[in-house]
């Protein structure tokens, strides 16, 4: 769904008190900062429990290219030796 299409909810966060002084002096948008580190997080988050979670797969595929010729290696365009 694009972000635009997204529900919001209001919600209270705690700031530093001097940090949301300055970003209202310098007219940041706090919401939209605050949204974009949320996400950014989130999306770090998810990465790393994805790779947690497939760490045993991402081994074992690894071993397995070390030990075999890359599927369709062939045909790859730039060959490294």
């Amino acid at each position: 769904m694009p972000r635009s299409a997204r529900e919001k909810q209001r919600t209270n966060i705690t700031v530093d008190a001097g940090l949301l002084s300055e970003a209202r002096a310098l007219n940041l948008n706090v919401s939209s900062i605050s949204e974009a580190a949320l996400a950014r997080a989130v999306r770090t988050e998810q990465a790393r429990a994805w790779a947690e979670e497939n760490a045993e797969a991402i081994k074992a595929r690894r071993i397995w290219s070390a030990g075999n010729a890359l599927p369709l290696s062939e045909y790859q365009v730039l060959k490294t030796d």
